[in-house]
């Protein structure tokens, strides 16, 4: 087997700010972090090479535009799966059967994951509000569930029942009446028992059988036989990612959740191999971003000598390596405070801190997905059971952007009520103001309920 060629980036090296700056741009959005099989499957599609952000606009607009006929066509043509109205949705007998027919011990796996994730979310929702001024008014904050919300499950690469759980839990803990599931057709999507029979197991009754750019669109706009959202949550490839930006207004959505990505921050007290381990994690997502922040520069040869002994015994090898080549990298920073500043502006989904000070250097990350503190806290815990939701911002988003939660699902309104008293304290307030924008009618409003 070839030896692993993994860029290395000295912050010491003349070039290290533009190869830095190469880094944070191909980890973004617009860093066309796609499988040469999706590369591939474009250029078949549409007869040329396109950048993925257009064959997203092309996608989601045809899928506005021809509703349900466009859904199929691009369904067929990415996911080489005929479908019609009639088979489009899972029907509750098959969630039924691939239930009955589950593992129990997987069933019970489940069943104690999602109890800490309900537990989790459910802990973190606001709580309506009220300021009463006796006498003169009234101010409260109310919450209530959306409507209706979208779930994307990807299902290309592997069955990933985990983000069913750190999707629909939080939105059920929220309340959210109305779930709609999609996931592609596949063995590893809506073919597959597993995630049928989780879809059962958490009470979700409406799954649908596509994926992609395409799904994302049927869900924003509405098609034939799958009506539209309110909301469209969870993660996926780039096509995706890129889809939910272009849909947003539209609908909401819960963040740009694109490849996986992770960053280590490391110092000499870090054992290796425990960094590399959680490096090949994300890489084995194919794609998926691993880099190595350190500024103990033995520790980057021997993460090195890691990655290449761990790499052998995977199941994803190939994937993995091609995945940690492409867009990962091991940077030697010149101190800690170097070393966390580059951190803040990679701005990762997944931080894990392996340091002696973790805790004290966690205070000093501002932007980060989700964040991993010491050597038995590995990315994987939060992927699968921990109770925060796995679904967050990537491709530096997360300088802005949060990972999904409970509170996403609520929508929040003011509600104020005045007395006439309450009113009278407040009109020469309002007047003025409605005076200085040229209002008018603002002003006649106070004045018609108080009269001369």
């Amino acid at each position: 087997m070839p030896s692993l060629k993994l860029r290395r980036i000295d912050c010491a090296s003349g070039d290290a700010a533009v190869q830095l700056t190469a880094l944070r741009t191909q980890l973004s959005a617009g860093g066309n972090v796609v499988s040469a099989r999706g590369r591939e499957l474009t250029e078949k599609v549409f007869g040329e090479a396109l950048p993925p952000v257009r064959v997203v606009e092309r996608v989601c607009e045809d899928v506005r535009a021809r509703g349900a006929d466009a859904l199929f066509h691009y369904t067929e043509q990415f996911d080489r799966v005929r479908l019609d109205a009639q088979n489009l949705r899972v029907t509750r007998a098959e969630m039924s059967l691939a239930h009955a027919a589950a593992d129990p011990a997987f069933l019970e796996t489940v069943r104690r994951v999602q109890k800490n994730v309900w537990s989790f979310q459910a802990g973190l929702l606001h709580r309506d509000a009220v300021m009463t001024v006796t006498g003169l008014h009234e101010l409260r904050v109310r919450y209530r569930p959306l409507r209706r919300v979208g779930v994307m499950i990807p299902g290309g690469a592997a069955a990933y029942p985990s983000t069913l759980l750190m999707t629909v839990c939080p939105a059920r803990a929220a309340g959210v009446p109305e779930l709609a599931v999609v996931m592609p057709p596949t063995p590893t999507g809506a073919y597959n028992r597993d995630m049928l029979a989780v879809c059962h197991e958490l009470g979700v009754t409406e799954v649908y059988r596509v994926g992609g750019a395409q799904a994302v669109a049927a869900l924003a706009y509405g098609v034939e036989g799958m009506p539209a959202v309110d909301m469209i949550v969870g993660p996926g490839n780039l096509f995706v990612a890129l889809a939910k930006r272009h849909v947003f207004g539209q609908v909401a959505i819960d963040c740009i959740a694109g490849p996986s990505e992770v960053v280590v921050l490391a110092d000499a007290s870090a054992r290796p191999d425990f960094v590399a381990s959680d490096m090949l994690a994300q890489a084995e997502h194919a794609p998926g971003a691993s880099v190595l922040v350190t500024w103990h520069a033995p520790l980057v040869d021997a993460v090195a000598a890691a990655l290449e002994k761990q790499l052998e015994g995977l199941s994803r090898a190939d994937l993995t390596r091609e995945s940690l080549e492409q867009f990962g990298a091991l940077v030697l920073a010149r101190g800690e405070n170097e070393a966390v500043e580059i951190v803040n502006k990679i701005a990762p989904e997944h931080l894990q801190i392996a340091t002696a000070n973790a805790e004290k250097l966690c205070e000093r990350i501002h932007n980060a997905g989700a964040i991993f503190l010491g050597p038995y806290t590995p990315v994987a815990v939060g992927d699968y059971a921990a109770g925060p939701s796995h679904v967050l911002p990537t491709g530096g988003s997360a300088r802005w952007a949060s990972g999904l939660s409970a509170n996403d699902f609520l929508r929040r309104s003011s509600v104020m009520s005045f007395t006439r008293d309450g009113l009278a304290r407040m009109a020469d307030d309002v007047r003025l103001l409605a005076q200085r924008e040229g209002l008018t009618a603002h002003t006649a409003s106070v004045d018609v309920r108080l009269g001369p």
